[in-house]
Order: structure tokens, then C-alpha cells, then sequence
């Protein structure tokens, strides 16, 4: 059942600026039954819920806490739940714009995109060796985590003509994967695919999954994509195995440092592709969030379960 929470203001906290205006957000949720205004940290006291991209001490004290991305590891949830704060996510709506930005990571890779850009900016016109560009059909992408995000990558990439292999904790069957593993196979899973795609959230367990016997696993002419978040992946190891030409090259949206610090080698590498953070990224974003808080106003008045409920 759902929580019984009286609501008199809803604040959106700025933190949310750089993902998409706060006022924008405001006005879609305009005709809710509530006070609904942009907020800075000083004014998280004179709210009873909020939606944010950041996690701050003061919001212990609300009613409801929504997190504009799907992750909510910034977040402390046993302290929210000692609390009584109830916490959702906004699971669900990244599905096609993750998908889209990975399959636009396997095309720029395979039809030489990235070069060409980079030849660009330098004013040189240089075509690939007659062997260095190939197309999608008949590829494999390994993707790890067939939740939400991975499931919207499969059904991009798929329709690509790419065999997609899924990885989760067990080997059951999952709608839009061509085969399935179980996360004790990984190795297994990733030794013979083109592409490696991380969509996993970040957990205790998923914490550095990606180490130097799983980059040894692969195929030194395979693609890590991660899509995730950085500490799921060993960044150093990665790196090394980069240098040493044991993989063909990485598409990274998520880093363990971010921004990505700029001494960082990734920046410099001819076969990276460095994306700040963004994969989800589209104008409709607010729209999408608005739509999980409104439904979960009217889910508050019916007394129904919340969608999304992660604590």
C-alpha cells in the first residue's frame, strides 16, 4: 500500500540544472493540487517532498524524495527508511535514449564515425585501410544487466541486425535477448562478443565488476561500452588493457571520477569515445520525470503502491 503523505509543496531542487531546467519541470507539474516551485538548499526545510538529481543531508527531513536518473546509490537508504522518507527513481524512462546513444556508439566504431570527426576538426581528409570499417549485422553485443536500460539497448542495437547475449543473475530467459547468462558465466558471456555493453547499477556486487581478468576475457579486438556507472568498472585496468592493445577501444558515458579529470590518458586515446555523463540526455527529459510525479500524486490519493518505490 502506499504511504499516507500530506503534500503542500513539492520543491524541485536546482541540482536538476544541468540535466534540464528546474522551471521547466515546474510548469508540466503546474496543475497539481500543491504548491510546486524551483528550490535551492536553503529552502529544502519549506518542503514536504522533492525531485532532484543530488542528494543532500536536509532531504532526511522530507516526506518523499523522487531521483530524476534510475541510480540511486548517492542516496542513503537505510537512513531514509529509518526516517520514514519515502524514495522512487525514475526506472523506466531511459530505456530508448540509452539505447539510441549506445547503438550510436556501435555505428560511429564500426562505419569509422569518430575519426572522421576527429579528421575533421584537424582539416584532414583521410579514409580508413580498406579493412577497418565493417557493418552491424552479424555482431554480437554481450549486454550486462537486463534491466530496464539493458533491455532498451537490446531492442535498439537488435533492430541493427546485432545478436544481443544478456547477462544477469540468473540464466533465465529475458524478452529481446537472443540467449541469456547468469552473471557466475561472464566470462563465458563476454569471450566472443563484439561488444561488451555495461548496464548495471552500481551495488555492493556490481562494484569493480569489470577488473583485468574480465578485460582478459574478451577479445582483443572487442568494444567495452559502459552506460552504467564508473566504479563498476576498473578504470585503471582498463586503461591498461587499452594501452596494450588487448581491446580494440571503449564508448564511456560514466567515469570513477567525474567530470573526468584532465590528465586523465582516456581523453587522448584514438579509439575512445568519452561522453560526459549524458546518455539519457533528451528534451523530453522533464516531461518523462513529470510524468512518474504526477502519477505518483494520483497514486497517493488512491492509496495504491508508488511506481518506482525503492524505499
Amino acid at each position: 500500500m502506499s504511504p499516507t503523505l500530506e503534500l503542500s509543496r513539492l520543491g524541485v531542487h536546482e541540482s536538476v540544472e544541468p540535466v534540464f531546467p528546474p522551471e521547466r519541470l515546474v510548469t508540466e507539474l503546474s496543475d497539481l493540487p500543491f504548491d510546486v516551485r524551483v528550490i535551492d538548499d536553503e529552502r529544502i526545510g519549506d518542503c514536504d517532498a522533492v525531485v532532484t538529481l543530488a542528494h543532500r543531508e536536509a532531504f532526511c527531513d522530507l516526506e518523499w524524495v523522487h531521483s530524476i536518473q534510475a541510480g540511486v546509490d548517492r542516496f542513503p537508504e537505510e537512513t531514509f527508511a529509518e526516517r520514514g522518507v519515502v524514495l522512487t527513481n525514475s526506472t523506466g524512462i531511459h530505456d530508448r535514449t540509452v539505447g539510441e546513444t549506445v547503438a550510436g556508439y556501435l555505428l560511429a566504431f564500426s562505419r569509422r564515425l569518430h575519426r572522421y570527426v576527429e579528421n575533421q576538426a584537424d582539416r584532414t581528409w583521410e579514409r580508413p585501410a580498406w579493412d577497418e570499417a565493417f557493418t552491424l549485422p552479424g555482431s554480437t553485443a554481450c549486454v550486462v544487466g537486463t534491466g530496464t536500460l539493458g533491455s532498451g539497448v537490446a531492442e535498439v542495437v537488435g533492430s541493427l541486425g546485432v545478436r544481443t547475449v544478456g547477462v544477469r543473475r540468473s540464466a533465465e530467459p529475458v524478452p529481446g535477448f537472443d540467449e541469456v547468462y547468469a552473471v557466475e558465466d561472464l566470462h563465458e558471456a563476454i569471450a566472443d562478443a563484439d561488444f561488451v555493453v555495461i548496464t548495471v547499477p552500481l551495488t555492493d556486487e556490481t562494484r569493480g565488476l569489470f577488473g583485468p581478468e574480465e578485460f582478459a576475457a574478451m577479445r582483443d579486438d572487442a568494444y567495452v561500452v559502459n552506460v552504467a556507472r564508473g566504479p563498476v568498472v576498473d578504470e585503471g585496468a582498463l586503461i591498461d588493457a587499452l594501452e596494450r592493445d588487448a581491446l580494440a577501444g571503449a564508448a564511456l558515458d560514466v567515469f570513477e571520477t567525474e567530470p573526468l579529470p584532465e590528465s586523465s590518458p582516456l581523453w587522448g586515446m584514438e579509439e575512445v569515445i568519452v561522453t560526459p555523463h549524458c546518455a539519457a540526455y533528451t528534451r523530453d527529459y522533464f516531461r518523462d520525470v513529470g510524468g512518474i510525479v504526477r502519477e505518483n500524486v494520483e497514486r497517493l490519493g488512491s492509496g495504491t503502491a508508488l511506481y518506482n518505490r525503492v524505499v
